[in-house]
């Protein structure tokens, strides 16, 4: 469109330029062309009919030469007004004259030129010309003035009709111009766009991950190598991207095998830990500890397995989402009781059966116990759990605790793997993938969860789940 408006205003300011300069021009010329005509008759007649008029001369004989110097122009369209000192007559009978400047007038008196001027005598336009009568003495050609003078008025209606037609013509020649500036630009914008276009859709293509898309290359124009260049661009990434799924599916696949290769020696481990811990009181205070440690560690490296199980098959796509409707608030008691949090926790929840919804029961359990371990690891009691419907039929679970709060640096971050706020802890509690968990649970049930910090205080997470689903919902899917 701006291409296309460029063009129009080129071509209307050259179009109004020439059609300016060319009206101009070729109104001096009619102008001119009339005056010098009018004002040759003029002195030709003059000439003709001064050697018959009397010094000084009557008002009868002003008044014929008036009538016989209009005569010149057969139209009749000539007034002439002829003056002697205080004499004067007209071609016509009481002509008022009113065309003669007191300009005019003067510039007669003052020499002996032919002078004129034009005057707007409102709906047209008038010629007025001035001239004294000069007689020649004998073979001499220096001439004196009689003391007649000939004004002569002339409607300039034909040199007016002629500039009409100008005006007209270039009106006319104008929207051609326009109409052709205009089609000129389209046909550029097309050649120019066409190809700008199928550039933005490749673009598009490529940032909607078909990696494949390549571009024409016709020509050899600057828009030629753009594409070429495109297509380079392309070609890369789609190696890039390709060699970093390959290893990012390599790294995954490794992290699985690991993980599953460590579950069945962690289980012998936990089995000999869980008879060292039984038998750990009647060891010597040395090797009771180191029997702790040894199980306690074993603990949190058969969780951290676990996690790295649950990351894969999300990875992968192959968690399923196994729906039941369900209690929410009985669900988030018996999470609670399950590890022993329920005097540590403070509870907000509904009356029962006051707000069911069909989830999967596992996966809200790891949800809710992942947000309320993390707030009881991390922040400061007491730590409150809050269950209430929100808007649009959704179920609103809320973790907060009254700790020191997450740094706004963190927040952005609080849900990645394996993200800590402190680089120099190289070692935590937990795993480091619990949030993760948690937001890739709550997603496959078409939640959302975010973290934030009270005003008063402390952390709060928010957790905002559908109540009904489709029993068929797959988390590859969601």
């Amino acid at each position: 469109m701006r291409l296309v408006v460029a063009f129009a205003l080129v071509a209307a300011l050259t179009a109004g330029t020439t059609g300016a300069l060319t009206f101009r021009e070729a109104r001096t010329g009619v102008l001119q062309q009339s005056q010098d005509t009018v004002i040759k008759l003029l002195r030709t007649q003059i000439d003709r009919l001064a050697p018959e008029l009397g010094v000084p001369p009557g008002e009868f004989e002003l008044r014929r030469f008036a009538t016989s110097v209009a005569g010149a122009e057969p139209a009749g369209t000539w007034r002439v007004l002829v003056a002697y000192g205080g004499l004067s007559a007209t071609s016509a009978p009481d002509d008022p004259f009113e065309e003669l400047t007191p300009a005019l007038r003067a510039a007669v008196n003052s020499s002996t030129a032919t002078v004129f001027q034009r005057v707007d005598s409102g709906d047209h336009t008038s010629l007025v010309v001035g001239m004294s009568v000069t007689f020649t003495a004998g073979t001499t050609a220096t001439g004196h003035a009689s003391g007649v003078q000939v004004f002569l008025t002339v409607p300039q209606t034909t040199e007016q009709a002629y500039v009409d037609a100008l005006v007209t013509a270039v009106e006319r020649a104008t929207v051609p111009a326009l109409g052709l500036a205009v089609l000129l630009a389209l046909l550029a914008a097309r050649g120019v766009l066409r190809p700008v276009r199928a550039l933005r859709r490749a673009t598009r293509s490529i940032a909607e991950g078909r990696l494949d898309t390549r571009l024409d290359v016709n020509g050899s124009d600057e828009l030629a190598d753009l594409s070429h260049t495109f297509n380079e661009t392309a070609a890369a990434l789609e190696e890039s991207v390709a060699e970093l799924r390959g290893m990012e599916a390599r790294a995954r696949r490794f992290a699985a095998d690991v993980s599953h290769e460590l579950r069945t020696p962690l289980a012998a481990m936990s089995a000999v830990t869980d008879v060292l811990d039984e038998d750990a009181a009647h060891l010597d205070p040395d090797t009771a500890t180191a029997v702790r440690l040894i199980s306690e560690e074993t603990v949190k490296l058969a969780r951290l397995v676990d996690d790295l199980m649950e990351i894969s098959r999300f990875d992968a796509g192959a968690a399923v989402l196994h729906l039941d409707e369900i209690d929410l608030a009985e669900s988030l008691r018996r999470t609670l009781a399950a590890r022993a949090w329920t005097d540590l926790v403070d509870v907000r929840l509904p009356s029962p059966d006051a707000l069911r919804g069909r989830v999967d029961p596992r996966r809200l359990d790891v949800v809710v116990a992942n947000l309320v371990g993390n707030a009881l690891r991390h922040g400061a009691r007491p730590v409150h759990l809050r269950l209430y419907e929100g808007g649009e039929r959704t179920a609103v679970i809320e973790v907060l605790d009254t700790g020191p709060g997450i740094p706004d640096s963190v927040l952005p971050h609080v849900f990645e793997r394996f993200y800590k706020s402190d680089a120099a802890r190289t070692r935590t509690e937990g795993s480091g993938l619990g949030l993760a968990i948690t937001a890739e649970n709550v997603r496959m049930h078409g939640g959302t969860v975010r973290a934030a910090n009270r005003p008063e205080g402390g952390a709060v997470f928010t957790v905002e789940l559908p109540l009904r689903r489709d029993e068929s919902t797959r988390g590859s899917g969601q």
